[in-house]
């Protein structure tokens, strides 16, 4: 069980600070690290290459009165580069950013092509040996890539604690390999963008804007036909219970075998509401079975699609 370094637990729902410094201003951060408190969340996550540093440096202002008693992540490594040097650098970064002198958990953002993991890893086994660190985790990785990665760092000393793949209604790769491989090896997954870039809370269908929008890499990821009616059935079944769709989809996510929490993100305390209604949401086997069927669910890794 992760825990904070006062030695409580780290609440299963997290809350992603990419909108600190851009979209959400300091008074606007501030009210959803409040907002998110009430709720009883204590886990918030940033990186490196957030914001220009802008959200490192809101999270670290904004946690730094209750140090102790929050667990913060970051990430470093972005842009395929996770070779020591660029991750020296920008954990040194990022630490006088946060204001911290232990981050509770690291991350490799994204897996490096070109360097070895064995020379990556030998960097965060310095700052787990240094106290710097307290867990490691790994972000878009694949399953082979963390089974590796485990297996390395096993044998530097230090394990491989926290997954943190891309993981919604309309992205269900992760369900394959990754939650199965979690589940049975003692992982804790926390899926980021449980909404779908915002597609997955109706207001697309309804000539809304946003990121899908605004951001030509969102636009991209969930520029297909089905997610948009996925979308828009998502919707209507929100309707039909009287339920916020954001709150349908974030509590999918938490009631997927595997998963240990999403991360749920806002640019402010009126849009954030819905996915903090998630925690509370009763997400039942039947439900959640409705709500898968409104997407395609990924072939089996064998491909064996009749076994699916």
């Amino acid at each position: 069980m992760l825990t904070t370094i006062s030695g409580a637990p780290v609440s299963r729902f997290s809350f992603g600070t990419m909108q600190f410094g851009d979209k959400a201003d300091e008074t606007a951060s501030a009210a959803m690290y409040s907002a998110c408190r009430e709720a009883g969340i204590n886990f918030f996550d940033t990186a490196y290459g957030y914001t220009e540093g802008r959200s490192e440096t809101i999270t670290g202002n904004l946690v730094r009165a209750e140090r102790d008693d929050v667990f913060v992540a970051t990430k470093t490594g972005g842009s395929n580069d996770a070779s020591p040097a660029t991750i020296h650098a920008q954990f040194a970064e990022s630490r006088r950013r946060l204001g911290l002198e232990t981050v509770d958990l690291l991350y490799v953002h994204q897996i490096d092509p070109v360097t070895p993991l064995e020379e990556t890893l030998g960097a965060f086994r310095e700052y787990v040996e240094s106290g710097t660190v307290r867990y490691v985790g790994l972000s878009n990785h694949a399953a082979w890539q963390i089974m590796k990665a485990r297996g390395i760092a096993r044998e530097m000393g230090f394990d491989i604690a926290v997954l943190q793949p891309m993981f919604n209604l309309v992205k269900r790769q992760a369900e394959v390999e990754i939650l199965p491989m979690a589940a049975s090896e003692g992982f804790a997954v926390c899926p980021y963008s449980p909404l779908g870039g915002g597609l997955l809370t109706g207001k697309y269908a309804e000539a809304g804007g946003g990121r899908l929008l605004d951001d030509p890499r969102y636009k991209a990821r969930y520029a297909v036909d089905w997610m948009h009616q996925t979308a828009a059935d998502l919707l209507a079944l929100g309707r039909e219970l009287n339920v916020d769709p954001a709150t349908l989809a974030v509590a999918w996510v938490a009631h997927q075998k595997g998963v240990w929490g999403p991360i749920i993100s806002a640019r402010s305390v009126e849009q954030l509401r819905p996915s903090l209604a998630a925690i509370g949401f009763d997400m039942d086997d039947d439900l959640s079975g409705r709500i898968s069927a409104l997407s395609q669910k990924p072939a089996p890794a064998n491909d064996r699609l009749e076994e699916s």
